[in-house]
């Protein structure tokens, strides 16, 4: 079995359409990522409806997905307390993500409450999944940097998941949420937090332009990275961001470098290519 560990996320491929996609449609197009053999799949998020009108159906999403003919873990994202209270409430979800941005500006768009207050929902949401069954996942989001002018070093990368890791949460993502990083700063960055946390597991959730994502995934992956979130086709991006949307890292960009390394990731690829045919109708 391959020891790199896959995220599709269309979730985040999906979040920030214009158009409504059909609740059928979503339940379709993660039914088929399903049975692909990523180890998560990033499925929804419980949020408010008003901030992210498109995740607004997610519960009934849910209650859609054939979980009987896949081994991938479920995953949904939420951005305060209430949206956590909801979200262990389905037993069929395996983690719950929380976007934490060590930028303060980006933190107040995203989740409406700055970083202090969201270190908070952090300790009361991490106990909360531990009464439940689930497992939290911190994204570091702005981890490369931020275009708001908030201050920003790997000191402050270190010292949020310094503080990520004393409260117990075992993986974190490196979120770039606005296309900031670099390969030079993903070889900076990551190797030195794999090394003074290796207890804990670290992914990379980026951002990117098409011209720049293999780069960044060569870099990620000689840096040590185990652990890739990415959307087919490289669709998405974070609505609650600058105004130019930056999209996802592409699946197939991080699959075909996999394979020129000689990684089997002991996927489904005629269901992939199904899933692929059948994105045309979502967006």
């Amino acid at each position: 079995m391959s020891t790199i560990k896959l995220t599709e996320c269309p979730r985040d491929a999906m979040q920030g359409l214009h158009h409504f996609v059909p609740t059928h449609i979503k339940a379709a197009y993660i039914n088929l990522l399903l049975q692909v053999g990523f180890d998560t799949v990033d499925f929804g998020s419980f949020v408010s409806p008003k901030a992210i009108p498109q995740m607004r159906d997610t519960a009934d999403v849910l209650s859609q997905l054939d979980l009987s003919r896949t081994n991938s873990k479920l995953l949904a994202i939420v951005a305060n307390l209430r949206g956590a209270e909801d979200a262990v409430q389905f037993d069929e979800i395996t983690y719950l993500g929380f976007p934490f941005s060590i930028s303060e500006t980006f933190q107040q768009r995203n989740t409406n409450s700055g970083i202090a207050q969201s270190f908070q929902h952090v300790k009361k949401m991490n106990a909360l999944c531990r009464q439940n069954n689930k497992q939290l996942l911190v994204y570091l989001s702005m981890a490369f940097g931020n275009p708001y002018g908030d201050e920003w070093n790997a000191a402050i990368v270190q010292q949020w998941a310094r503080q990520m890791v004393d409260e117990g949460i075992s993986i974190i993502a490196l979120g770039d949420t606005t296309g900031q990083s670099t390969p030079e700063k993903i070889t900076a960055i990551y190797p030195d937090l794999l090394a003074r946390f290796p207890e804990t597991e670290f992914g990379l959730h980026l951002h990117s332009t098409p011209a720049t994502s293999a780069a960044k995934i060569k870099a990620a992956y000689k840096a040590g990275c185990k652990r890739f979130d990415s959307a087919l086709k490289g669709y998405g991006g974070c609505p609650m961001a600058t105004d130019t949307l930056t999209g996802n890292i592409a699946t197939e960009d991080v699959m075909a470098f996999m394979q020129s390394e000689g990684i089997n990731l002991g996927l489904d690829m005629e269901k992939w290519r199904e899933a692929m045919a059948y994105s045309a109708k979502v967006f």
